[in-house]
């Protein structure tokens, strides 16, 4: 059944990477039962041995980031909304009768963590100033650790900047070229339009909408084109596009000190947040974010400066009658 929906819907994936992974987790557990087998008892255990396999990958690397908050149970939800969608598939194909039913995980509460801008400010600065260290293998310092004039870090700056000015998921981010082409996001740098869903991708529920960059990244981007610091894409690693910035990032994040759990996603959550504390309309901020005005307003609605403020301010006593009865007071 996996290999089936494997190879029918596969190349209609957004992520086909993110696709494939889960593709071979849900075999590795999975592919020796029946459809039979898919019930909430296994659904649950299942859940538990992503949730193990979360813990041993943390020892293993000897992780410095805060855990995930609700300990790998995400990634597991994830995998059996794929399961979910195969055993689907099988059924509209016909190839099974009958209802199967995958038991999902309770999914937790969705993150609030963002960057105020003097957090948003050290991280840029981390990223802009970090020095690459080597250690010598010649020469009188021989053994010694020491820094050299290599930024590593430098194209996770571009990445934070885009991510934080216009609330693009990571993927997009990573995609963003000033020039067109299959699989890649266009800038249009002399209109300043982000085209967010790359070309030859077809648009999900994760919408990807065009949206107008800010004047002061618009200049940065094009500062980067015309330096050739951005010659292919706007986030590059040694010439080449980034495929994630997970291990950057975390980096970064530990260098600036900063707390909570702050992954590439808290970029996107800072910028609706600093939308809404600037007064944005619900409505004009889920347009520009690509989220639906109903997700805006639940998520970060209460950071609105005029967030509940009639009720706020409800509490005060009115006065009763007009110019000529001004004393009264209900």
């Amino acid at each position: 059944m996996l290999s089936i929906y494997d190879a029918d819907a596969r190349d209609r994936q957004a992520n086909q990477r993110v696709f494939d992974a889960s593709i071979e987790r849900l075999n590795d557990w999975w592919g020796g039962k029946m459809l039979a087998d898919v019930n909430g008892a296994n659904c649950r255990a299942y859940v538990e041995h992503r949730k193990g396999e979360y813990q041993k990958r943390r020892r293993k690397s000897n992780a410095k980031t805060p855990p995930k908050a609700d300990g790998g149970v995400g990634g597991a939800c994830r995998d059996l909304e794929v399961l979910r969608a195969a055993i689907n598939h099988h059924a509209k194909e016909g190839l099974h009768r009958g209802v199967v039913r995958v038991a999902l995980p309770q999914r937790g509460a969705p993150r609030d963590r963002w960057l105020t801008r003097s957090e948003a400010a050290r991280l840029l600065w981390t990223c802009w100033r970090t020095k690459e260290k080597q250690r010598r293998h010649r020469g009188t310092e021989v053994g010694k650790v020491l820094e050299t004039d290599k930024r590593p870090l430098r194209h996770l700056a571009r990445f934070i900047l885009i991510g934080l000015y216009t609330g693009t998921r990571a993927a997009a981010i990573a995609a963003a070229s000033p020039t067109r082409g299959e699989g890649r996001s266009f800038v249009d740098l002399e209109r300043g339009i982000f085209y967010r869903l790359s070309e030859g991708k077809r648009p999900t529920t994760k919408r990807q909408t065009p949206v107008p960059l800010p004047d002061h990244l618009l200049a940065h981007m094009r500062r980067w084109a015309e330096l050739g610091i951005a010659k292919e894409h706007f986030v590059e690693w040694r010439g080449k596009p980034v495929q994630s910035v997970k291990t950057a990032f975390a980096s970064a994040v530990d260098k600036a000190g900063l707390d909570g759990n702050v992954t590439p996603h808290t970029l996107r959550h800072t910028a609706a947040t600093w939308l809404m504390q600037n007064g944005v309309t619900v409505w004009e901020a889920a347009g520009f974010l690509g989220m639906s005005p109903e997700m805006v307003e639940k998520t970060y609605g209460h950071h609105h400066p005029d967030y509940m403020k009639g009720a706020a301010q409800g509490f005060r006593k009115r006065r009763i009658g007009g110019d000529n009865g001004g004393d009264k007071k209900g």
